[in-house]
């Protein structure tokens, strides 16, 4: 194979060819153990993804209901009686779940026995909910001093609205990305991107306190929360009012501070072209039958000044052919540019499959269900065999059993 050739890369052992020696190794973190308290997105987020980097991850339930998400929906799908959301299946592979009581002296006490062989718990409880259920931090200490426990909620855990009920697109609202999104109307993002940035960032904060562990042999507490994973994305966007005092408007399918770069429309359909330095704008200006050195588009400051002349005129040139034609063209001139494509093109399209981007699971109800993939990949180590989002209280018997037996703590 040569530099060139791209490797075949599905979920399950493969790696990523690299420069060391010695054979794949296992999942990186094999033999983590996880309790899994979190319900709804951003705390099942980020166990899924540990589970996916092989912990052992154990969701633990309400019994009756279970995770909100179960009943998200529709869609649903499956046979009547056992129909599953769709929803909670795109957060939940990899792990076993437990229906437990936490109200209930012998479960809450199954519950600390996990806690005390654990290595990290996961929990997005509204602040003071863990103190209630007698599971407080200093509790969660003297069970278990290396446990790593990370919390997310809505809004925080020390200011005045700590106590708020946080869901996404309310912080998509109050965390001011509503507000850079859209034409002339706030608009929030296609996916839950609050959710998903604490989830990340609760991920990040979980692997930098199992560093430190490994210096301290101490476990801590990581918070994050819904806004503060929005605070911590706004890169130029927050540092336009910062520090130079702008406070950003909707750019809507445009940015804000480079141009041309954006959406347009050809004659069957929109794409998107991104002009990001002047060396791209002399290849571009050509193909739109313009003056690389046109004093009013010459420089990317001229471009910003005269956008909607800019915009005109190359919606004009592009609406005169087809969007494959100009994604041929841009791709021979080196401009870069994308359709802009509905998910069924995305996930049936032959360079995500290449790619290890979609992950086939065998569920006990549904058969075979493909799920978005894992989008990390390692030259050692082998990915976690994935296994499907669990019934709920699939594994209650399993877990109640056996729990987690007595064994050196997992290290680095």
């Amino acid at each position: 194979m040569s530099e060139h050739d791209a490797p075949s890369l599905r979920s399950g052992p493969d790696t990523v060819p690299g420069p060391e020696l010695g054979q794949p190794q296992g999942p990186p973190l094999a033999g983590l153990k996880v309790v899994d308290l979190s319900r709804v997105l951003a705390g099942p987020f980020a166990t899924m993804l540990l589970g996916d980097l092989g912990a052992e991850v154990i969701k633990v339930e309400r019994p009756g209901s279970g995770d909100d998400t179960r009943h998200w929906g529709p869609p649903f799908v499956g046979p009547a009686g056992q129909e599953q959301s769709t929803y909670f299946l795109s957060t939940n592979r990899n792990k076993r779940s437990v229906v437990l009581d936490l109200r209930a002296s012998e479960d809450l006490d199954t519950l600390k026995s996990l806690l005390r062989r654990a290595d990290v718990v996961v929990e997005n409880f509204r602040p003071g909910v863990m103190d209630r259920l007698g599971l407080s931090a200093d509790v969660l200490r003297k069970l278990n001093p290396s446990l790593v426990c990370l919390s997310i909620s809505g809004f925080g855990s020390l200011g005045p609205d700590r106590a708020r009920v946080g869901y996404d697109q309310i912080l998509q609202a109050e965390g001011g990305l509503m507000g850079l999104t859209g034409l002339d109307t706030p608009t929030k993002a296609g996916v839950p991107i609050a959710d998903v940035t604490a989830g990340l960032f609760g991920l990040i904060g979980v692997l930098t306190a199992l560093l430190e562990r490994t210096r301290s042999g101490l476990g801590q507490h990581v918070h994050t929360s819904l806004l503060a994973g929005l605070i911590g994305i706004q890169t130029f966007q927050a540092t336009r009012y910062l520090i130079a005092g702008e406070i950003p408007e909707p750019s809507g399918n445009h940015h804000p501070t480079v141009c041309p770069y954006g959406m347009f429309w050809t004659a069957d359909a929109p794409i998107v072209v991104a002009v990001g330095n002047n060396d791209i704008w002399q290849r571009f200006a050509p193909l739109m039958r313009l003056g690389a050195d046109d004093e009013r588009f010459s420089t990317n400051a001229a471009r910003l000044a005269n956008s909607s002349e800019l915009e005109e005129l190359i919606n004009t040139e592009l609406k005169s052919d087809a969007v494959g034609h100009w994604m041929t063209v841009f791709a021979a001139a080196g401009v870069p540019a994308g359709e802009v494509k509905s998910l069924d093109r995305v996930y049936n399209d032959a360079h995500l499959a290449a790619e290890g981007l979609i992950t086939e699971v065998q569920h006990p109800t549904l058969g075979a269900i493909r799920l978005p993939g894992n989008p990390l990949r390692f030259s050692r180590s082998e990915q976690a065999p994935a296994t499907p989002p669990p019934l709920l209280g699939e594994h209650t018997d399993e877990v109640k059993r056996d729990r987690w037996a007595p064994n050196q703590s997992w290290s680095i």
